[in-house]
């Protein structure tokens, strides 16, 4: 039942490369249909135009996604990741299992991380030249949840793609512990 899972879960995985893995709405009263940035593993898509435009005021750097390596680099380990998935669910090997889930769960704390430090970079590094500058106020956006920037509020979370990385490793480490008790169990007959 495992391996099924693991098989399932890569190939999910594969799909997530063509996929929004984050996405961050913005609201204000000039934009009621709101404004959305859409991050995949190689682009930035929705209304990147327009955020552009408004960062502009505030000194926030363009949003391009020629200036992060991530978007060059990210296709490659998602499709290593989906395949390892596979190939593990295949050989069914506890160890490759283990070997998988910690390689996993430390790739996705280091990608929050990264992208933890892009928001920063962001909302702190702002151009001292720009029209609006308002005394000790940072545009940083939240890596999780709401928060509300001047007359914006700035909603971030998973994207149909980030959901299903997150349900990936739920399973992985569902798999984990239950091969963990079934050799807890063999140890003890």
């Amino acid at each position: 039942m495992h391996r099924a899972i693991l098989i399932i879960s890569g190939v999910a995985l594969l799909a997530v490369i063509a996929l929004p893995i984050w996405r961050i709405e913005l609201d204000a009263a000039q934009y009621p249909e709101g404004l959305e940035l859409l991050i995949y593993s190689y682009k930035l898509d929705g209304h990147v135009d327009i955020i552009n435009g408004l960062n502009h005021y505030i000194g926030m750097k363009t949003l391009r996604a020629d200036d992060f390596i991530e978007f060059t680099v990210l296709p490659y380990l998602i499709g290593i990741y989906g395949l390892a998935f596979i190939v593990v669910g295949f050989l069914g090997k506890r160890k490759g299992l283990y070997i998988l889930f910690a390689a996993f769960l430390l790739f996705g704390v280091v990608s929050m991380v990264d992208f933890w430090r892009w928001l920063y970079e962001y909302g702190h590094d702002l151009d001292p030249t720009a029209p609006i500058k308002v005394p000790g106020m940072a545009y940083q956006p939240p890596l999780i949840g709401f928060k509300q920037l001047l007359n914006f509020g700035a909603f971030s979370i998973p994207a149909i793609g980030g959901w299903i990385f997150i349900a990936s490793g739920v399973l992985l480490a569902y798999c984990v512990f239950g091969e963990w008790r079934i050799a807890k169990t063999w140890a003890k007959s």
